[in-house]
């Protein structure tokens, strides 16, 4: 039977190794080791090397420590992979006064993702010198204490750990003391002053002694306390606790106040010798000192302050039970108190690995954050369900690791339909009552170029004054686009593809930043009153887009053409006529006709005539609009024989322009003013042979064209006011100016721009110089252009 107890022995421990080897295997990570204030950018260890990565891969693949402390202890150089020390490290403001001081690391490479694990063992180093809580303390010992009683002292506290730690303690020279060491878990070391003889208050009523503490650093560094002994008289029977061992549980959340345990002790002794009070142990640390209280009367033990099973879940208690002699005895007892944990803690959200930013076109499925949650509960107040708000194109997809999850895209993303999303991660523990806990992320999609630029109008229409200043701004396109940063930098430029119809293109120039559109020339109303071309707009993404528009432009008319003298007209060109009429003719009697021409249109166009200069102003008259020089009266014998006449022609434009013709009249006999009108009247046709027949030709092809259009609209805008013609048509028979009109169609309307004869039912359009007359729809296309003279 023992024989085969033992081979059941022997498997189960080869089983129990076999499994702690793979346990072990698994868990092992990368372990360095380095001591405590070492300096800055000191070189820990090779991590790409021991853990077998390509160090060339580092950086691009974003190798990096995931921490989530504001100041890092370690760095990892991407470049060599190595780890370095990214600040002085106090081991004990890390690991206070813990055995071993090992700090967890967990590295991370993406694309593909992979999770390291490096361990660093802080190494201790003796930068501490051992400390008393008190400079000096004072005990009082019965003179008929006998060889061998023992007085606990307040241990001396060494921040350092290990060998560095208090190690040995020694007391001053005397004859009446010793000094033991005990060790206490948690505690470390603690002095117990002994009696050593008998002492006599008699002889000695106190004793000065000095213990000093030594830690195991070579050198050791030490601490001093004075003791100063006071010796009382007798009180032999020191207190007795009833029960060897005190242990008792408590719930974390125990309210302050609440009892936890009650312990007693009696004393022998009678009077005040044997009245006993309780109190914590003088070696007791602060901490513990906080939480609990004792009732020293009673012995109840009660919750002094809130416990964290989170930060200790065990307290190991002294209590000293002390009499009222005059030399009081004591004695001391642990009690045992283990915390049993509730939920009282909310799951912690950790949000590493972030891409804060990600592209529009990302497939489904995409990793934008890797998350980690930890509750520092136990049991099932400890596990934790992660979960995400609703109605976003993300999803939580949960990690081989445990509490590891990983925020994917579940569907296509649009930056122009949504560029930002609000992500409210919960974490909910499955305690009784669960508890939660929230963490927004802000997720902004990045743009990518899928949009081409849109013109604001199209197509564009523009109104442009002739006689433009050379490089100065005639008007501007302006195009958007939908996406943003470069993919939203329109750049502007003017197709020319050498065409008829695009000529007017290699005057264009275009700032391909503001879409301000230059003449390198000016217009002239006369050469050209219509033009189009058009304006391409690109974006500056990678994969450019672009979109294109019309532009149509349209000259208008300003005064820079003079009148120009039709007749008279001498043979030198200059403006200059000489009439020979008979003395006898009656008032009334036309001399001559001034005819004058204006390239303008419109009130630039429309001339009117004036007398400048004449001799005798009781003979001739002027019309003004016909330009008919006709006589007031008729000849007496008393009146010179010849007159000069100096006619002004001038326009009605803002600025007006003029030119000036001279008759000379001269005034001959009938007979005479008969043979020299035949002999004239042959040199004037062979003079103005050509000029008369072009001129004819021009005022029949001017007429006719604006008879048809009068014509037409008075048929179709019979039914209009004609308040507005009254102000233009002075006189039914004008015939003095060349009357100009030209007509085009923007959008649904059709304009015309005419000379001082408007045409009856036209109705003015307002800031258009006050001869742009709108027309009734014909129907033209928009192209149209129709010009006349």
């Amino acid at each position: 039977m023992e024989q085969r107890d033992f081979k059941h022995q022997t498997r189960g421990c080869l089983i129990g190794c076999i499994v702690a080897i793979l346990l072990w295997s698994v868990a092992t990570a990368q372990r360095y080791s380095i001591s405590e204030e070492v300096h800055e950018g000191t070189a820990v260890g090779n991590i790409a090397k021991d853990l077998g990565l390509d160090k060339g891969t580092l950086k691009n693949r974003k190798y990096r420590i995931v921490s989530g402390d504001a100041h890092p202890h370690f760095r990892v150089n991407q470049n060599d992979g190595i780890l370095y020390v990214n600040q002085k490290i106090d081991r004990e403001e890390v690991c206070a006064q813990s055995s071993s001081c090992v700090i967890n690391l967990k590295t991370v490479l993406e694309n593909p993702l992979e999770v390291h694990y490096v361990e660093v063992e802080i190494l201790d180093v003796n930068d501490h010198s051992p400390i008393f809580p008190e400079k000096e303390t004072t005990l009082e010992i019965s003179e008929s204490a006998l060889p061998g009683a023992r007085f606990q002292l307040k241990p001396a506290r060494d921040p350092d750990s290990g060998q560095f730690s208090v190690q040995q303690y020694k007391l001053s020279q005397n004859n009446n003391f010793r000094l033991e060491v005990r060790e206490k878990r948690g505690d470390g070391k603690i002095p117990t002053l002994v009696v050593q003889k008998s002492l006599d208050r008699e002889k000695a009523g106190s004793h000065a002694l000095t213990m000093t503490a030594l830690d195991g650093g070579k050198p050791p560094k030490s601490g001093t306390v004075n003791i100063l002994v006071k010796v009382l008289d007798v009180n032999d029977n020191a207190p007795g606790f009833l029960k060897e061992i005190y242990s008792v549980t408590v719930k974390e959340n125990a309210s302050i106040g609440t009892v936890i345990i009650q312990v007693n002790a009696t004393d022998l002794d009678d009077g005040p010798n044997g009245d006993v009070v309780y109190s914590f142990s003088k070696s007791m640390n602060q901490n513990t000192l906080n939480l609990f209280n004792v009732n020293e009367l009673t012995g109840e033990i009660t919750v002094k302050n809130l416990i964290d099973y989170e930060e200790n879940d065990e307290f190991e208690i002294e209590i000293q039970a002390s009499d009222k002699g005059i030399a009081p005895l004591t004695t001391e007892k642990s009690v045992f108190i283990k915390i049993v944990d509730v939920n009282d803690n909310v799951p912690a959200i950790e949000v590493t690995s972030f891409s804060s930013s990600i592209p529009e076109d990302s497939r489904p499925g995409t990793t934008v954050a890797l998350i980690s949650v930890n509750d520092l509960d136990s049991g099932l107040n400890g596990q934790v369900i992660c979960s995400l708000n609703a109605d976003v194109p993300f999803i939580l997809s949960p990690s081989l690791k445990d509490k590891m999850f990983s925020l994917v895209t579940k569907s296509p993303l649009d930056r122009e339909i949504q560029s930002q999303y609000d992500l409210k991660i919960t974490a909910k523990d499955t305690g009784q009552p669960p508890l939660s806990s929230e963490k927004t992320i802000s997720v902004v999609v990045s743009d990518v170029n899928d949009n081409k630029p849109e013109f604001s109008l199209s197509p564009y229409t523009f109104y442009v004054t002739e006689g433009n200043i050379p490089g100065a701004s005639l008007f501007s396109v302006t195009a958007s686009d939908c996406d943003e940063n470069e993919n939203a930098q329109v750049s502007y430029q003017v197709i020319r593809d050498g065409g008829e119809d695009n000529k007017f293109t290699s005057f264009l120039n275009i700032n391909s930043e503001s879409g301000d559109i230059i003449a390198l020339k000016d217009f002239d109303f006369e050469t050209v009153k219509t033009f189009q071309f058009q304006v391409v707009a690109t974006d500056s993404g990678t994969l450019s887009l672009s979109n294109n528009v019309t532009v149509n432009v349209f000259i208008l008319d300003q005064n820079d053409n003079a009148p120009v003298i039709l007749y008279p007209l001498s043979s030198n060109g200059s403006a200059e006529g000489v009439e020979e009429i008979p003395r006898n003719v009656n008032a009334g009697h036309l001399v001559t006709k001034v005819r004058a021409y204006d390239a303008d249109i419109g009130y630039n166009g429309w001339l009117l005539f004036s007398l400048l200069e004449v001799t005798d102003h009781s003979l001739f008259g002027l019309d003004r609009y016909t330009g008919q020089i006709r006589t007031l009266r008729s000849f007496t014998e008393t009146d010179e024989a010849e007159h000069k006449l100096v006619i002004l022609v001038k326009d009605n434009g803002n600025v007006s322009l003029s030119a000036t013709a001279t008759v000379i009249v001269k005034l001959v006999e009938p007979k005479e003013a008969f043979a020299a009108s035949d002999v004239k009247s042959a040199a004037r046709d062979d003079e103005d042979n050509n000029v008369t027949f072009y001129l004819m030709i021009t005022l029949c092809s001017v007429s006719v064209l604006f008879l048809i259009s009068i014509i037409m609209l008075i048929a179709m805008q019979c039914s209009k006011s004609t308040d507005y013609t009254s102000k233009y048509l002075q006189e039914t028979n004008y015939d003095g100016t060349l009357c100009h009109s030209i007509q085009y169609r923007s959008g649904d309307k059709r304009y015309m721009l005419v000379g001082p004869r408007m045409s009856i039912g036209s109705t003015i359009v307002p800031g258009s110089h006050a001869n742009t007359l709108v027309l009734p729809d014909r129907r033209r296309t928009s192209e149209e252009v129709r010009y006349s003279r």
